[in-house]
């Protein structure tokens, strides 16, 4: 196998296929990424045995062939090179050399047979994308993912496909999101799946946030998803997803208008002295006056005060400080509808204006 390209033409698309590559493997051949040369284009193939990621790149072939080459050490190299600089990728015996102007490198290679593909099945549901729709639901909802949590069905993002609404939503028990957007194209049936943490975030690591048009292809255990080039194939969460229309608040009785970056800046200077472990804050609401209070068990409290258009009944209640702020700062508008009903229901939070993203986090005891 012999190969020419360009740093620049190479450089991004190694970074994503390399960013599937996990640091610790349990097997050896999972560092590398294997390289196919031929039709004057180079296939890159990054894995770690549930998400797959394939890029070609064109490039002058001189041999065809395949090589697996170690992925940070490529990247690395990749990066180190000067601007303008043109790569000579070869297999040379049972190693790889890359040669760039007077830079000469010689990496390890292992038997391409050796490595692995992920098994899919007939991909019979398929939608075409807009890439920012995609990345504006998938960005507002998966910061909401729980983290190796011992509800397996959590720790992803769940995809409704219905007529034509693509609709995420994510929880870790705690909060939620919810964010919907609408398809040039009716699908004929409803299709529902759990996209895993890691896929979501390579996904979104390779979406452009343009109108660049995403395929997005689904079977019984795997999504694929295709742009600009590149693909990724992901094994779906096998569970069921809980129920979250349950847990979206029918009617709250007491709804505020905030001014999102003065409540984000009072809840981030709250924060600083709530409990390092809870991270509590209390809203105490009355009528004008919303405050913000945070104790610790040093006995510091931190306590702020903003004017607002209420005069129903008083309400305490409790929550994570952080998810409050996750969730203002996730929304874009310059206000926030922040719905309480009272100290023991969930609150919302979402923009004035839109409502096709919501967010709902639970109260917590002080």
């Amino acid at each position: 196998m012999k190969i020419l390209v360009e740093r620049e033409k190479l450089l991004i698309p190694v970074s994503l296929v390399a960013g599937v590559v996990e640091r610790r493997q349990t097997l050896p051949i999972l560092a590398y990424l294997l390289i196919r040369a031929g039709d004057n284009k180079m296939t890159m193939v990054g894995t770690d045995l549930e998400v797959e990621m394939v890029a070609t790149v064109e490039g002058r072939v001189r041999e065809a062939g395949d090589v697996t080459v170690p992925a940070r050490k490529l990247l690395d190299i990749c990066r180190a090179l000067p601007e303008g600089a043109e790569i000579e990728l070869a297999k040379q015996g049972a190693k790889v050399s890359l040669k760039a102007g007077k830079s000469r490198f010689t990496l390890t290679s292992l038997v391409s047979t050796d490595f692995p593909k992920v098994e899919t099945e007939t991909f019979d549901n398929a939608l075409q994308v807009s890439a920012q729709l995609l990345k504006r639901v998938l960005e507002a909802t998966s910061f909401c993912m729980a983290l190796q949590d011992v509800r397996y069905y959590l720790n992803g993002v769940y995809i409704e496909l219905e007529n034509r609404c693509l609709r995420a939503v994510a929880t870790d028990g705690h909060r939620m999101a919810v964010s919907e957007v609408l398809l040039e194209q009716e699908l004929p049936t409803t299709t529902h799946f759990i996209v895993p943490r890691k896929a979501v975030q390579e996904i979104l690591r390779l979406l452009p946030n343009d109108e660049t048009t995403v395929k997005l292809m689904v079977a019984q255990n795997h999504v694929r998803l295709t742009v600009n080039g590149l693909t990724v194939t992901s094994k779906l969460i096998d569970g069921k997803f809980p129920d979250y229309r349950k847990v979206i608040p029918t009617a709250q009785t007491k709804v505020l208008v905030l001014e999102r970056e003065i409540f984000r800046e009072a809840l981030n200077r709250t924060a600083i002295l709530a409990n390092e472990k809870y991270r509590g804050v209390r809203l105490n609401l009355e009528p004008g006056k919303l405050s913000i209070t945070a104790h610790n068990p040093d006995q510091e409290e931190a306590v702020e005060e903003l004017g607002v258009d209420y005069s129903g009944e008083p309400l305490e209640i409790g929550f994570n400080v952080t998810y409050l702020a996750d969730a203002t700062s996730a929304i874009g508008s310059p206000e926030i509808r922040f719905g309480l009903s009272d100290a023991s229901s969930s609150c919302t939070l979402q923009s004035p204006s839109d409502s096709s993203t919501e967010y709902i986090v639970m109260p917590m005891r002080l």
